[in-house]
């Protein structure tokens, strides 16, 4: 029976570990992600700035930033007409709400841990873009060769401390740049299995 015990309570812990995982996964949108890996090398000229590249770079990283943060306050829903709907969360529920027919949206109310998604999101893109090896050489070159230990140590820190804090607060929106999981009001399945 302890046997049973341990190896009931071990895959508890082993699915808990990778639903954090799995939340850190969803943390940055991948879109942005890959459009700052993208256009990093190209708008700093791989590392080789100007003062028009800075700007630029500086740029790219306040939208990639911003869109991070405002990933966090998005979700989706599948609507009465089958079609998945993404909308902004509020704290009444979210907004725009078309083709909302039998669809619960006030279990989509603002959280507290969608600040927390939003400033864990903010803190790994900034660590993410900020330690890119394109910006620091265009911004600060000289931290690199004087900071190595810091700019090696500080991105596993850091994913570290948002894993666990994504244990704490498990992330359940599937808004714009997220991957589409079973949605729990999808009204298509029902319809189609009783025509």
């Amino acid at each position: 029976m302890s046997s049973t015990t341990t190896s009931s309570s071990s895959s508890s812990a082993s699915n808990t570990i990778f639903q954090g995982l799995g939340n850190l996964i969803k943390l940055l949108p991948t879109g942005t992600v890959f459009m700052f890996q993208f256009l990093i090398p190209i708008l700093t000229n791989s590392g080789h700035c100007t003062v028009l590249n800075k700007y630029l770079t500086g740029a790219l990283l306040v939208v990639c930033a911003f869109n991070c943060v405002f990933a966090s306050f998005t979700d989706s829903y599948t609507g009465s007409d089958g079609v998945r709907h993404y909308a902004i969360v509020t704290p009444t529920g979210l907004w725009p709400s078309p083709a909302s027919d039998g669809v619960d949206l006030s279990s989509y109310k603002l959280k507290l841990g969608d600040f927390v998604h939003a400033l864990s999101s903010l803190t790994v893109f900034a660590i993410l873009g900020l330690l890119d090896t394109n910006t620091v050489q265009c911004f600060y070159p000289s931290f690199e060769s004087s900071e190595k230990a810091l700019v090696q140590v500080l991105p596993a820190v850091v994913g570290a401390v948002t894993s666990a804090v994504f244990v704490v607060f498990p992330n359940n929106r599937h808004g714009i740049g997220y991957p589409t999981s079973e949605d729990p009001n999808d009204t298509t399945t029902s319809k189609t299995s009783t025509a």
